[in-house]
């Protein structure tokens, strides 16, 4: 998307190196000029971008295509919010700093532009990115897939080219969380409050003493700075502190959450997002406290297998997981933020520890306990039970439906995007610079050359 997204970065790169540029194609009342073209191909190279074909002859006709959907947008009012465009534009922005590690650096992978250069460039990258996807989005709701028509296109379809499905599990756990000691937990209040004295004495920075002990590995490098974020994207616990602080020069009481404790340092604040700094301290948690809730794990998994109660029966009265205790602890993911759980996976799609365990279980087995390293880097504990597993098959109506069903719906919504823009392209004005024209377009039909 990015290859295919630099409209808005050629004007700037070419007043800066004083480029005299030159218009290659048209599309409307845009230009695409050839400086964009070669900008797009430089970044291109750098992300080790394929091309299917002459950049000469894709990139700009993929810069054609998108100005016919900015186009829309501008006749449909499409437009998105500056705060969805700002949180990707933070993300990327603080993905730069992972990479490279100071501003010097990115300053130079950039050919000498400045961070604010490369922030605005990025941020407009982005807002287009939105743009295109939202008029994308609305020509593709508009195709509907019927069932009938799933079915036909099985039965059409030949032998050789029917999907296969890969062996899959539905999983139920029951976790419990070891014991960390009290003196641990205060041994990190300690630190942290060393922490705070140390800094708000002037002895050393606070974005120092972040690099030197947070535990957090995507900030600590940049100093402990989060960048600007809204106040959905953290924690609660989190949110609630960082939202309420107003003074740089202040340090905030150590605050827990689920990854451990912080202590944060407000930065600044742009609109309803803020800026803060944070130090993360883990406390560890002890062998002997894995082992004794290995223990008790042990306990209650013996008590399913000898009939004295359900598996479902103890996830109600004992399992820690919020989110699957409610649903006798039956495992489920998402393909997408607030699209409907799946409680079918794959192995890669499940937790390493726990692929691990279940791929050696039979369906109704009751597994040993276990530790499982979370994703926030915290330790559990767990059981599993087996509830289901489907071995890997060509794909059928009976068993995989949503499956063929998302498979027509994007083959269908595909054609309606290459339908809309072959039908934008004869009511476009379009012209060709003289040697840019002689490709095998995707679209043929691009206006009188």
């Amino acid at each position: 998307m990015i290859v295919c997204l630099l409209s808005a970065w050629f004007l700037e790169a070419s007043a800066q190196n004083n480029i005299i540029d030159e218009i290659v194609w048209v599309v409307g009342d845009e230009a695409i000029y050839k400086s964009e073209v070669e900008e797009a191909r430089r970044e291109g190279l750098k992300h080790g971008t394929q091309w299917e074909g002459d950049p000469y002859c894709v990139i700009p006709e993929q810069l054609a295509v998108n100005k016919l959907f900015l186009n829309q947008a501008e006749l449909d009012s499409i437009f998105v919010s500056d705060e969805d465009v700002e949180a990707q534009v933070d993300y990327d922005m603080k993905e730069l700093m992972n990479d490279f590690g100071s501003e010097e650096k990115i300053e130079e992978y950039y050919d000498g532009m400045t961070i604010e250069q490369i922030r605005r460039r990025i941020t407009e990258t982005r807002r287009q990115g939105y743009v295109i996807n939202e008029v994308r989005k609305k020509i593709m709701s508009k195709v509907k897939v019927t069932p009938a028509e799933v079915r036909r296109y099985v039965k059409d379809m030949p032998a050789d080219e029917i999907p296969s499905i890969p062996t899959q599990f539905e999983v139920q756990i029951l976790t419990q969380e070891p014991v960390i000691p009290q003196e641990e937990i205060d041994a990190v209040k300690a630190e942290l409050r060393n922490y705070i004295d140390r800094a708000q004495s002037g002895e050393i920075s606070f974005s120092t003493l972040a690099r030197l002990y947070s535990e957090d590995p995507g900030s600590a490098r940049n100093g402990g700075d989060l960048g600007f974020f809204g106040r959905g994207e953290m924690v609660s616990e989190f949110s609630t502190v960082a939202f309420n602080m107003t003074d740089p020069n202040k340090i905030s009481k150590i605050v827990e959450t689920e990854y451990g404790y912080h202590i944060i340092q407000f930065v600044e604040r742009l609109g309803d997002r803020v800026r803060v700094r944070h130090i993360l301290r883990k406390p560890r948690v002890p062998m002997e406290s894995v082992n004794n809730c290995l223990a008790r794990l042990d306990t209650i998994a013996n008590d399913i297998r000898t009939g004295n109660h359900t598996f479902e029966f103890c996830v109600a009265a004992y399992s820690q997981d919020k989110d699957t205790r409610n649903n006798n602890g039956l495992m489920s993911h998402s393909s997408q933020p607030g699209a409907p759980g799946i409680s079918k996976y794959t192995l890669d799609e499940l937790p390493p520890d726990i692929a691990r365990v279940v791929n050696r279980m039979h369906v109704g087995e009751i597994s040993d306990p276990f530790p499982v390293q979370l994703n926030n880097g915290k330790t559990i504990c767990a059981i599993v039970k087996l509830k289901n597993k489907i071995n890997g098959h060509k794909a059928n109506i009976s068993e995989d439906y949503e499956i063929l069903f998302d498979i027509v719906s994007s083959i269908r919504q595909q054609e309606a995007l290459e339908k809309w823009v072959r039908e934008k392209q004869r009511t476009t004005y379009v012209r060709i610079s003289e040697g840019w024209n002689d490709c095998d377009f995707i679209y043929p039909g691009w206006g009188n050359y």
